[in-house]
């Protein structure tokens, strides 16, 4: 008797990573979607470690945190940023 194929695995992309960070900034892929994150605009990375900056979780689909940075940053700020006009140092 054939054995039945058991039931496909979960999708194994991860919703959030960080592949590449250059003097100038990040890039970082959020749910296949891909952003530049510009030291500039994104100060709190200026002086982060490789580790820290690569220490990244997602919350809720949306929500982005940097446990060691504390920073918190939403996605739709990196699609829309005119919508999030206000900038901390």
């Amino acid at each position: 008797m054939p054995k039945k194929s058991k039931k496909a695995g979960k999708h194994t992309t991860a919703p959030v990573e960080i592949y590449m960070v250059s003097r100038n900034g990040m890039w970082i892929v959020v749910k296949e979607q891909e952003f530049f994150l510009p030291f500039s605009e994104y100060p709190w990375f200026t002086k982060a470690t490789i580790d820290q900056i690569y220490d990244v979780q997602i919350f809720h689909d949306h929500h982005l945190h940097w446990p060691a940075l504390d920073v918190d940053l939403d996605i739709e700020s990196f699609k829309s940023p005119e919508a999030y006009p206000l900038k901390f140092d």
